[in-house]
């Protein structure tokens, strides 16, 4: 099978991907899903004119001449209101957010008056119509739609969803994505480590992208090189309801590469085997029946990396956000590099700004797809096209920031 372009492999793994299902949460569980509905008030906010602060209820045409003495006939508490009219020569002492009363037209606030005995308080500005007082509605009003299907319900989504008085929001489920790692030479993080086995790592990260991409991460474990274990945790996947399964390691073509022939078994379809992408070339994906199958390599770069280019994108399909690849953004180079060959390159980079304020991507030296302290202190990959040229400092280039 020939090596497949990145852009061609996002594009066939975005092709069916779709919002599941719809479930209704909790406003407080909501942060961060996917709204699966338009969602309009159920009441108009302010739902009365009120005063936006603290001062005086007053009529503007009394404060023509200054300074102005009007006798106080009430107050209005925010949580009260007083119930009578402000007339000729009268105020009323109020507070932010209490309802504006009857007669009165603008707000004197409290820092431009002064005591004028008992009852009185003397006006030291004038103030014009309508100055400090929240209309009824402005904020927004009944039946309006304020939030859309389709939005990410972050800090400021779910303030309003609340001020529309939902306290349950309808919300695209987030998808189930298990992760499988496969190896007899693996052993867990804080495990005894023996004298031939490494550290699982690659499912923490992996399990991270889910998790922000907006799925679930559901952890399979680790399988030794074993066909029936392989196959033993696939099937428990299926049956957990994964909506899609990720195996890490075991894609390539070795003796103990068994993960490719163990889901060939279980009925996956093959929809591509190898990406013409450095790090990452041995990278799978299929289905078994409507459970998506996406095999990642087994370095510790080379599967963080496609994880973010593949995974991410299609669990935020799932999850109800946008069907698109990671995005991108332009930089300039800060240092020389060598022409490219016939995969795209993905080099971790730094970021930085120049004197004029571009963005600026400097490769760092070591490239090595195993090397996690270098994908840590980086802030991007730099980006290089297949067969692009030697650049130098300066020239243009394209970036995938990790924030």
């Amino acid at each position: 099978m020939s090596l497949l372009p990145v852009d061609e492999a996002v594009a066939l793994i975005l092709a069916d991907a779709a919002p599941g299902p719809v479930e209704q949460v909790a406003l407080e569980a909501a942060h961060g899903r996917v709204l699966a509905a338009d969602l309009a008030a159920t009441r108009t906010q302010p739902p009365f004119a009120a005063s936006a602060m603290d001062g005086y209820a007053v009529r503007a045409a009394d404060l023509a001449c200054l300074p102005a003495e009007l006798t106080v006939i009430g107050a209005a508490p925010a949580g009260g209101a007083h119930a009578g009219t402000v007339g000729p020569g009268e105020a009323v002492r109020i507070f932010t957010g209490a309802p504006v009363p009857d007669g009165a037209d603008a707000i004197l606030i409290q820092e431009n008056t002064e005591p004028a005995g008992p009852g009185r308080v003397r006006a030291l500005f004038s103030v014009e119509a309508g100055r400090h007082i929240r209309r009824a509605g402005v904020d927004f009003t009944a039946g309006s739609v304020e939030l859309t299907a389709g939005t990410r319900l972050d800090f400021r989504a779910l303030s309003l969803a609340a001020a529309m008085t939902h306290g349950t929001l309808p919300v695209v489920r987030r998808p189930v994505v298990a992760i499988l790692a496969t190896g007899d030479e693996l052993v867990p993080p804080g495990s005894p480590v023996g004298p031939n086995q490494i550290v699982a790592s690659n499912h923490v990260g992996i399990a991270a992208l889910v998790e922000r991409a907006g799925g679930v991460a559901l952890d399979l474990g680790i399988a030794r090189d074993d066909r029936a274990a392989i196959a033993e945790r696939i099937r428990h996947a299926r049956a957990a309801g994964a909506d899609v399964i990720v195996t890490l390691g075991g894609a390539s073509v070795g003796d103990h590469d068994l993960v490719k022939p163990v889901l060939e078994a279980e009925g996956c379809a093959l929809g591509f085997w190898k990406i013409a992408m450095r790090p990452g070339k041995p990278l799978m994906f299929g289905r078994i029946g409507d459970t998506r199958v996406l095999g990642l390599p087994g370095n510790p770069v080379s599967s963080l990396v496609t994880g973010l280019l593949f995974l991410t994108p299609l669990v935020r399909a799932l999850a109800g956000g946008p069907k698109a690849p990671v995005a991108d953004r332009a930089a300039v180079l800060g240092g020389e590099i060598a022409a490219n060959d016939s995969r795209r390159d993905y080099l971790r980079a730094t970021l930085s700004r120049d004197d004029a304020d571009r963005l600026v991507a400097t490769p760092l030296t070591r490239q090595d797809s195993s090397l996690l302290s270098v994908l840590a202190r980086a802030d991007a990959l730099l980006v290089r096209e297949v067969a692009a040229p030697a650049a130098r400092a300066g020239d243009p280039c394209r970036v995938i920031p990790f924030d």
